[in-house]
């Protein structure tokens, strides 16, 4: 009997601990899926916050309580980093991903390049905000380094992170978007009417990095132990098929 209770209270609820995740958007439908997956084998609980990078680490410079960020621009960590506002001893440099332009509809691969104005036509071509979200600074770069941003500059309708552009893309409110390869990868498997036209060439843009660090002043050994997991091989299986790169 004392045994089975040294168990029953070894799993009880009151051993479990819950973590607070600050994630980017497009990390979303392979996150879910390793979350559950280790809330499951632990019995620990995972909160996951989504949204656009700038937005989750000036909600963490303003106090907001979590504890492991994951950006989807090493600017965004260095700008926490430089405000004492993570442990740098846990950062790392987790996932690579690639940025692609998707259309609405069935349609063709193309070769990114000077056709991508007649693509567009009278349409608009949906990004995440250019001047602050990653996936939009991304995109910027590489149309510049294009020579096309000229162009569409004035055709481009911003979203407030890659997902919702993605989603402008598969209602067909905008014709042509640009998002990370993840994001494609996933809105094809959710069965949306969304195609990839074509990848961006990895030079036309900065390297497309995801760094994770623990948020300093939160003492929580769960939110380690995730942060650990998060490089494992059970993990690495889901981000790969997922569109990631693993670095870590």
């Amino acid at each position: 009997m004392r045994r089975l209770a040294a168990l029953l209270l070894l799993a009880s609820p009151a051993q479990a601990e819950e973590v607070t995740v600050f994630a980017a958007a497009s990390l979303k439908t392979a996150l879910d899926e390793i979350a559950t997956s280790w809330e499951g084998a632990t019995g620990h609980e995972v909160t996951l916050s989504y949204a656009g990078t700038p937005q989750l680490a000036q909600q963490i410079e303003q106090g907001a309580p979590a504890d492991l960020f994951i950006s989807a621009s090493t600017d965004w960590m260095d700008d926490l980093q430089g405000k004492d506002l993570i442990d740098p001893s846990s950062r790392r440099d987790l996932l690579g991903n690639t940025l692609v332009l998707v259309a609405h509809g069935e349609a063709s691969p193309i070769e990114i390049g000077p056709d991508l104005s007649a693509l567009l036509g009278d349409g608009r071509l949906a990004m995440a905000f250019i001047d602050s979200v990653p996936a939009g600074i991304y995109g910027r770069e590489a149309l510049t380094s294009l020579g096309l941003w000229d162009t569409v500059a004035p055709q481009v309708a911003q979203a407030e992170n890659v997902r919702a552009a993605l989603a402008l893309v598969a209602s067909g409110e905008a014709p042509v978007g640009i998002v990370y390869g993840s994001d494609a990868l996933a809105s094809q498997a959710a069965g949306e009417d969304v195609s990839t036209l074509g990848t961006f060439p990895p030079d036309s843009h900065s390297p497309i990095t995801y760094p994770a660090a623990l948020v300093a002043g939160r003492d929580n050994p769960a939110a380690a132990q995730f942060l650990d997991h998060l490089s494992s091989d059970e993990a690495r299986s889901v981000w790969e098929v997922q569109g990631f790169t693993v670095l870590d």
